[in-house]
């Protein structure tokens, strides 16, 4: 539960003074609109960089993607993540629906690819039990979990609040992970 977690937040620009911390991108892909937050993370410390949302032109299906594409891409060079994190989709019953937005998803993943990003993906279920406690909140419950955890950031959509909670929840899972590695390593060294 994220709530035994300690969290210490500041908010500023990169504040990297020993090289030890890590920007991370997040993304919440929607063809419409795809929300995009950016954090720093420095062991438990995390801070608000930016967000926003990337709205896609209108036209045909190419030219949404290649808008979608041309606005990640450019939010990517600007702020220059070193990883970057991905809602996986579920399947809905609308199939066709389903497929623009895997396509869109598809962006999502190939832009920090392109960039030479490692990309992580996270359920939807997972994202929400390690931002909010609880893998069936609402949208207004991770908006302010989100808040709680970054009280300087504002977003105006939920689309990037979300893609705030999937960047959150990637630096919480990499952090516990490393964490869980280095205690492995320095078992068996004493060992």
């Amino acid at each position: 539960m994220l709530a035994d977690v300690p969290f210490s937040c500041y908010f500023g620009e990169n504040q990297t003074t020993n090289g030890a911390s890590m920007r991370v991108l997040g993304v919440d892909p929607g063809l419409r609109n795809m929300g995009w937050g950016i954090i720093d993370a420095q062991g438990a410390r995390i801070s608000h960089v930016a967000n926003g949302i990337c709205t896609s032109r209108t036209g045909d299906l190419a030219g949404r993607l290649l808008s979608l594409h041309e606005q990640l891409s450019e939010i990517v060079a600007r702020y220059a993540p070193d990883t970057a994190a991905v809602e996986q989709t579920f399947v809905n019953k609308d199939g066709a629906g389903t497929l623009k937005l895997g396509q869109a998803r598809g962006v999502a993943l190939l832009v920090p690819s392109l960039a030479g990003l490692a990309v992580a993906e996270y359920a939807p279920n997972l994202v929400k039990k390690t931002v909010v406690g609880t893998g069936h909140a609402e949208k207004d419950q991770i908006r302010a979990m989100v808040k709680v955890l970054m009280p300087r950031a504002t977003f105006n959509t939920d689309d990037a609040a979300d893609a705030l909670a999937i960047a959150i929840c990637h630096a919480q899972h990499r952090a516990s992970g490393a964490a869980r590695l280095a205690a492995h390593v320095a078992a068996k060294g004493a060992a």
